[in-house]
Formats: structure tokens, C-alpha cells, sequence
């Protein structure tokens, strides 16, 4: 498997090759036709990001390998600067429109009535219903996704790497009173930086990334990001710290549970059996593996230790196109690991009153076992920080007032 990096867009070679992909699964299941609507589908297959909104992007790919891609007339100028050259546009001019000129009387006009038509399980009603033909549900595409390419593999860790030198950055400017909002922001700007002085054609379309510190008074809650004016870092911990999105259409992950100044007691036992989950993960993800048998092996160490209250989720989840999507590290999905595969192992435990204790890392499946793309220091020794200078004073946090002020100046006018 390639060690390289990459931030290019995909050849034609590349996304032809999946289009192969799904023709053979196409095949097996006896498709004529496959419609997408799902916007990471249409990127992984076409290098176009669309956002939903109320004027419909429906892709067709038939068993020939031809991809007609219905787009509102608006879009075909963005469609011939990024869409994938065999591509041939169905423009329609507006939503709404007058019968007989609507986006699903071209839509319909790909199809005789005679197909077999294979959609994605989360395809829309108006989609299906603007079909003449009964539609099959399938996860086809979904599974093509699962084995990433050479390419594939190349921009992940592209996108690792840049979401690695942001926490590594993050942790080392922990410090009390640091607010949640100043972290979000830097993470996000020196991202988008680096994307497009790489390749100054970067799609910020495809591009969303976070940068995220909880404090121990809320880590016990995974995706609790209220409130952010108000919090920040504090003396202690368990802190939990998440740099992750997507990078010119490729996801990353990593996240660290750091101190500060000191570890409490009763941090130090569940911190040592979410590492010892933590290893049992990695041990385990190498090709042939139950992702069930992982994810019950996990869950079971953590049970056997005493946390299985303070279990909230699987094992972890795949990265592609997406940061968040198939294959699962989770009981109940019986696929076998296969190189190729990339992962987040997050195994994490939520103890309300003392905090969270979860890190994440994004990992590949090689030929005999597994690499981090993110491969920071993690052990509780090296996720406790000593509190410098200034910090020791415990400042009051003047974020709220001095952007109310700034609010004001720009001639934003606000309630109360």
C-alpha cells in the first residue's frame, strides 16, 4: 500500500475504476440502472460536491457505465470546472416548474419502463416516486466504498497529516481559561490554509473541519458543543480534544483526552481501561477479523473492568469521503476486516460528574495488521501538560464582552 500523500483531484482512470466497481455489483444483483442521490455518493463517483437543497441532483449510472447526471441548469458551468469529463449533464431549468417542464420529467425520460433499478436505501420518496419503475433498495455502492484505493489511501493521509499538526498545535497551547471558540477557529483557518496553498483548486465545498476541546464539567457527553462562549479550558481534566472533518473531500479524525496541571484520582482508572480497550482494538483490527467480533471484545473488556454503564458507542466507524460512514466496528455487522479498510478506533468511556475518556485515531488495515495516519503520543504521562506562566492566575475570560464590543464596531446590532 502506497505511504504517499496526496491533494490532487482523481483521474479519469481513478473514478472510472469505480465506476467498475459498482457495475459489478450492478451486475450481480441484476441492475439495468443505479440512482444516486446522496451527495457523498455523487462525489466519491464523479468528483462533483453538491449541497441538498430544494432543486434536485439525481445521478444515473447504467449497466453500460454511462453516468447522466440531472442538475438544475444553473449548475453546468461548476459541473464542467469540477465534474468527471464522461458526465453528461440532464439540465432542467428551475424548481418549481410548469408540468411537463420539471426536473423529474427528465429524470423519468432516462428510463423505458422496463429497467431494474437499484436506488440507496436512503434515497427520497419524491426520487422513488418520480421513477417509472419499482426501485430496489441496495447498499452496493456503499460496500464499493468500503476498500479505498491507492489514491484513496494517499488523500486520507493527506488529510491525516494536516489534522495531526493541528492537534499536536492544540496541545501544545493547552492551557486554562483557553476558550472552546478560539480553538474551533485557529483549527479551521490554518486548515483551509494549508488545503489551499497546496492546490489552490481545493473544493471548499467538500471541506469541513472542527476543532473541538471539551472540558471535564461536559466531556462526559461526546457531542455536547453548546454553549461555546462560555467554555473553556479548566485546571484538571479529563479534557477531550477532537480535530476531524473533511478535507477537500477526504475525512480525518484524531482526538486526544489530555490535564492540566493534574490528573484527579479518579480519572487515572478509567483512563487506564479505555488504553487497555484502546490496545485490544488495535490488536485485533488485521484482516479476517469480525468487526462484530472486535467491537464485542471491546465491549466486553470495558464490561469486565466495571465501565459497562458508561459505554455510549461501537468500537469505531469508516473514513472515505466522508468522516463518518461504512464499514463498522460494531457489534451486530458481521463483515470481515480487509486490507485496504480505514477505520477510527475510538473506544471511549463517559463517566458523568468526572468526564470522558476516549482517543480516536484514524487507522489503515494493511496486508497483516494495521498503521495509524495519525500516530500521536496518547499515554497518560504524555496527555498531562504543566500549567505556564499566566495561566497559573486563573484570568477570567474577557471572550464574551470583547466580542459583543467587535459585534458593536462592525455595526452588528444585538438583542438584549
Amino acid at each position: 500500500m502506497t505511504e504517499q500523500t496526496s491533494c490532487a483531484a482523481p483521474t479519469e482512470a481513478e473514478l472510472t475504476s469505480r465506476i467498475e466497481k459498482v457495475q459489478v455489483r450492478m451486475e450481480a444483483e441484476g441492475l439495468s440502472h443505479f440512482v444516486f442521490v446522496d451527495p457523498d455518493n455523487i462525489l466519491w463517483l464523479t468528483n462533483f460536491a453538491n449541497f441538498i437543497h430544494e432543486r434536485p441532483f439525481v445521478l444515473v449510472l447504467n449497466d453500460k457505465g454511462q453516468l447522466h447526471f440531472v442538475v438544475p441548469e444553473l449548475e453546468i458551468p461548476h459541473i464542467k470546472v469540477r465534474c468527471f469529463p464522461s458526465v453528461e449533464p440532464v439540465p432542467y431549468f428551475e424548481f418549481p416548474a410548469p408540468e411537463g417542464k420539471q426536473w423529474s420529467d427528465r429524470f423519468a425520460a432516462l428510463f423505458t419502463g422496463s429497467e431494474k433499478v437499484g436506488i440507496e436505501p436512503n434515497c427520497p420518496r419524491f426520487v422513488q416516486d418520480a421513477l417509472p419503475v419499482e426501485a430496489i433498495p441496495t447498499e452496493l455502492v456503499e460496500e464499493a466504498r468500503h476498500i479505498k484505493s491507492d489514491y484513496e489511501i494517499a488523500r486520507i493521509r493527506y488529510a491525516c497529516n494536516i489534522a495531526s499538526d493541528r492537534m499536536r498545535h492544540l496541545l501544545k497551547s493547552a492551557k486554562p481559561n483557553k476558550s472552546m471558540l478560539s480553538v474551533h477557529s485557529r483549527v479551521g483557518k490554518l486548515s483551509s490554509l494549508k488545503l489551499l496553498l497546496d492546490n489552490p483548486q481545493t473544493n471548499l465545498l467538500a471541506t469541513k473541519i472542527s476543532g473541538v476541546v471539551q472540558p471535564a464539567a461536559i466531556s462526559h457527553d461526546p457531542h455536547n458543543f453548546t454553549n461555546i462562549l462560555d467554555l473553556g479550558m479548566e485546571k484538571g481534566g479529563p479534557h477531550v480534544s477532537i480535530v476531524a472533518g473533511i478535507l477537500n473531500g477526504y475525512g480525518c479524525e484524531v482526538e486526544r483526552t489530555f490535564f492540566l496541571g493534574e490528573v484527579p484520582e479518579a480519572a487515572r482508572a478509567p483512563y487506564a481501561v479505555m488504553m487497555q480497550a484502546r490496545a485490544l482494538a488495535f490488536e485485533m483490527c488485521k484482516p479476517g477479523t469480525s468487526m462484530h467480533d472486535l467491537d464485542a471484545a471491546v465491549n466486553g473488556f470495558i464490561h469486565d473492568a466495571g465501565y459497562g454503564d458508561n459505554l455510549l458507542h461501537r468500537t469505531g466507524h469508516g473514513i472515505g469521503v466522508t468522516g463518518h460512514e461504512g464499514p463498522f466496528l460494531a457489534e451486530g455487522y458481521t463483515h470481515e476486516i480487509q486490507p485496504g479498510m480505514v477505520f477510527t478506533i475510538e473506544p471511549g468511556i463517559y463517566i458523568e460528574g468526572i468526564g470522558g475518556f476516549r482517543h480516536s485515531d484514524t487507522v489503515l488495515v494493511t496486508e497483516h495488521g494495521n498503521e495509524s495516519l495519525t500516530p500521536l503520543p496518547d499515554s497518560l504521562e504524555d496527555m498531562t501538560f504543566p500549567i505556564k506562566g499566566l495561566s497559573k492566575l486563573g484570568l477570567p475570560s474577557f471572550q464574551k464582552p470583547l466580542l459583543r464590543l467587535a459585534a458593536r464596531l462592525s455595526g452588528i446590532k444585538l438583542e438584549g
